[in-house]
């Protein structure tokens, strides 16, 4: 009965709405930055190998160079939101009944608050963040869509003349003229690669990551706002018992020097 009763008590301590949004958030995380990863690096190839665009040899800011810190940034967007992940689940934790009863009731309740309005103001700011990395991605999904689009259909375009040039998506400069056009042996050899289907898939999945994480930053708010609404609830009721033993504790030392005087009187 013991154990039963440990056992619910800990379940009980569980923060589920955290933990339902940390899973989304990992798992958003982690198809945006996976999938963006190896989409990246299928545009490298797609480039160097059907429009013809190389490396500058140089150290200058070109498409390739772009890719490239994108992709280191992806590293640090998959390390820095783990360790958010983690501390939303660890403040989460910290708001249950579980670990109320452990610690007394939340007797920190000035810090409790002050920490909830802190992950309030950063999840929010985190959550624009993603909506900005969402609109983003949705551009080469575009992209992507046209020429895959293009490429289905290519009967319907045999006597067009059609050309994806670069240039109108400021890849590379106005100057430089890298284009595929229908009916060209490269156009035919790219929509035949797996490259292309592929690159382009790959692309929609970190599109639906990126998604998945904003949905996970909407949910942490939602959590958030009850934890701290929660906090600041315990601290006006930690206040009032405390004015109310105070009073009593009063009322009690009044009775007891009323009782010691009349006893004194009466000897």
């Amino acid at each position: 009965m013991g154990c039963s009763e440990c056992c619910i008590k800990c379940l009980s301590g569980i923060p589920y709405a955290s933990l339902i949004a940390t899973i989304l958030l990992y798992a958003g995380v982690a198809l945006f930055c996976g999938c963006g990863h190896e989409a990246l690096s299928g545009t490298v190839t797609i480039l160097q190998n059907y429009f013809e665009v190389v490396r500058s040899p140089v150290d200058a800011l070109d498409v390739f160079t772009m890719i490239d810190i994108l992709k280191y940034v992806i590293y640090g967007v998959a390390a820095a939101f783990f360790v958010y992940g983690i501390l939303l689940m660890v403040e989460g934790f910290f708001t249950t009944g579980a670990i109320r009863d452990l610690y007394g009731d939340f007797k920190i309740t000035t810090c409790g608050r002050c920490v909830s309005a802190w992950f309030i103001m950063l999840t929010y700011i985190f959550m624009l963040a993603w909506l900005g990395v969402t609109a983003f991605t949705s551009l080469p999904v575009f992209m992507y869509f046209n020429i895959w689009n293009t490429c289905q259909n290519t009967t319907l375009v045999e006597g067009a003349n059609l050309c994806f040039d670069l240039r109108q998506f400021g890849i590379v400069t106005t100057n430089e003229e890298k284009k595929v056009c229908t009916g060209s042996e490269k156009f035919y050899k790219m929509c035949e690669s797996n490259e292309l289907d592929l690159t382009f898939h790959l692309f929609v999945c970190a599109l639906a990551g990126a998604g998945a994480a904003v949905i996970a930053m909407v949910h942490y708010l939602m959590v958030l706002a009850a934890n701290w609404a929660y906090v600041k609830d315990a601290c006006r009721m930690q206040k009032y018992e405390d004015i109310k033993t105070k009073e009593e504790q009063e009322l009690h030392d009044i009775h007891s020097t009323r009782s010691k005087e009349r006893l004194n009187a009466y000897t």
